[in-house]
């Protein structure tokens, strides 16, 4: 009964969104961590439509949502639609099967204040792909609860067709989480993934058979050339991932931490060779007051990459690991040239000379934010540093101190319009000095409940 008695509803939203700026790029924040929909320019405007079900409740055995949206854009590159969400997505059980266009972020990151996850956060535009596996941490039968799993496959196409065209990825993680009802958990997650097929310009067809899928699935050597034969088919990055959590009834303590690797050997996150970098991240979230719900603070560094030298007098260290980019994939860790994982590895939409790559991945940065309701207007805050050092082979210096205040209001009398102001700027010789705001009106409401 208590199955039958859950009801479903397809919603809809329409928005327009207004973005203008003192400087040469959009601030920062403005733009960055926005799923790729914001346009880098200086001044630009989006008209989206979006209808979606949504998963009703955790409880049922069966269960199944879709969403669709359409995005227009325009600024000073001229007018482009495209399809930022087409996807549908079944849950039986604890097991998920999603098809199609989706956005989502991987990663024990804070879901709503993070600056991003190592390997992943919510900078580039969703790419199409088919995800099976337990998408959540699941109780582990006959353990009382006290351990969850989680674990899952994907398999992806690259649409932007930058350098390597019709290049495809490789995604699988496996998790696990101690303490259920206890109010301490521990988790630790691994993720891989891989560039692998496609055409290259200069390699020509980089190889898309089962048996190819099979190497990389394996990060295995194969393929045509002698690197991927020496080495593994494709690039492969990994990331390994622990996080800590203490709650109670009122608050709640998130820490976590994030390594990436490149290259073998594979160690765990302590003992391997650039053990220096990753991502450290600490949110605090209350429910005494709502005026600041949750504050967090996160330390960046990406500037070891296991030291300057790969290859020295024959002998292979592996080092300079040049995060997000690989001689073959040219395109790198990106999508639409945005960066797939942290934005402080700075997005090729930036490159003035119009290179495809990744001109700046050691950066050591400084990120904090917090959010809350002030008498029904909801806002987040969210300041970063970051001090940049270019790559090891093209070595260079810059800043940016980057802010914005995101302040969004429902008003049920003003014919249930939702309003958002954003104002952001940058401040450094990485960008250059900028001022900018953002303006969005959207309207949100039932099409069907059944």
């Amino acid at each position: 009964m208590v199955v039958f008695a859950q009801t479903d509803s397809i919603c809809y939203r329409v928005g327009l969104e207004g973005y203008t700026s003192s400087g040469e790029f959009l601030p920062f924040w403005l733009q960055t961590n926005r799923y790729g929909t914001v346009s880098a320019r200086p001044h630009s405007a989006n008209l989206s439509a979006k209808i979606e079900k949504g998963l009703s409740s955790p409880q049922r055995w069966y269960d199944y949502g879709f969403g669709l949206e359409a995005i227009g854009q325009a600024d000073a590159d001229g007018v482009r639609a495209f399809v930022q969400e087409a996807y549908a997505k079944v849950r039986l059980s604890v097991f998920d099967f999603t098809v199609g266009i989706k956005p989502d972020t991987w990663g024990n990151q804070d879901p709503d204040l993070s600056s991003g996850g190592f390997l992943f956060s919510k900078n580039a535009r969703p790419m199409p792909r088919i995800t099976v596996g337990i998408e959540d941490f699941a109780v582990v039968p006959f353990t009382w609860g006290y351990l969850e799993i989680k674990g899952g496959l994907t398999h992806a196409w690259f649409t932007d067709n930058v350098y390597v065209t019709n290049a495809l990825l490789h995604h699988k993680f496996l998790g696990g989480r101690i303490g259920g009802r206890l109010p301490v958990n521990i988790s630790y997650e691994f993720h891989h993934v891989a560039q692998w097929g496609g055409i290259s310009p200069v390699y020509g067809d980089l190889g898309h058979s089962f048996g190819d899928f099979w190497a990389i699935f394996r990060a295995k050597s194969g393929g045509i050339m002698s690197n991927d034969q020496i080495n593994a088919l494709g690039n492969h990055i990994g990331s390994q991932q622990m996080a800590l959590e203490v709650k109670f009834d009122r608050w709640k303590i998130h820490a976590y931490w994030q390594t990436l690797f490149e290259d073998g050997p594979i160690r765990f996150m302590w003992r391997s060779m650039n053990w220096p970098d990753g991502v450290w991240g600490i949110a605090f979230e209350q429910s005494w007051t709502p005026f600041v719900s949750k504050v967090i603070y996160e330390y960046i560094n990406t500037t070891d990459q296991s030291g300057p030298f790969h290859d020295l007098d024959g002998l292979v260290f592996g080092g300079a690991d040049s995060y997000f980019y690989n001689t073959i994939y040219r395109n790198g860790w990106n999508h639409y040239y945005r960066t797939i994982g942290t934005p402080f590895i700075t997005s090729p939409v930036y490159n003035a000379g119009g290179e495809t790559y990744t001109l700046n991945n050691r950066a050591q940065v400084h990120y904090v934010g917090l959010m809350g309701d002030v008498f029904s207007y909801k806002y987040k805050l969210m300041a970063s540093y970051a001090r940049n050092y270019g790559t090891y082979s093209v070595p260079s210096r810059s800043e940016n101190t980057a802010i914005m205040l995101n302040v969004e209001k429902h008003f049920s009398k003003l014919w249930g319009l939702d309003f958002g102001l954003s104002i952001g700027a940058d401040f450094g010789t990485q960008f250059g000095n900028s001022f900018g705001c953002a303006i969005c009106v959207a309207k949100r409401g039932l099409i069907w409940k059944y």
